[in-house]
């Protein structure tokens, strides 16, 4: 899976369509992300002993393959690899193409 915690995204399908947030959790093995602020569910919890019952709400997983990435000047792109020489070494990045270029991801 080429997206990672903490890379903006941007939904392209579904409610949130538009919308955009960060990646605060990934689930590789499911390919499904949860981005901060979307995709919300209300989760109600039944009250024990002394303790209220409540409603919790939270964002729920999306799958990976309804988001993209989006970069500095907020153009989409697909992400890829490429090898850069860093400090003598050899190193594997990440790298947005986009229709304006490219841009190194962290």
């Amino acid at each position: 899976m080429k997206i990672k915690t903490g890379d903006k995204v941007r939904v392209m399908v579904g409610k949130d369509k538009g919308k955009e947030g960060k990646i605060i959790q990934v689930f590789p093995a499911l390919g499904r992300v949860v981005v901060e602020g979307l995709n919300q569910r209300v989760k109600h919890i039944k009250k024990r002993g002394n303790q209220a019952g409540q409603r919790v709400t939270f964002s729920a997983p999306l799958d990976a393959s309804n988001v993209a990435i989006v970069g500095a000047g907020g153009a989409t792109g697909r992400v890829h690899f490429t090898m850069t020489k860093v400090d003598n070494k050899m190193r594997k990045v990440r790298v947005l193409k986009t229709k304006k270029g490219t841009e190194e991801l962290g």
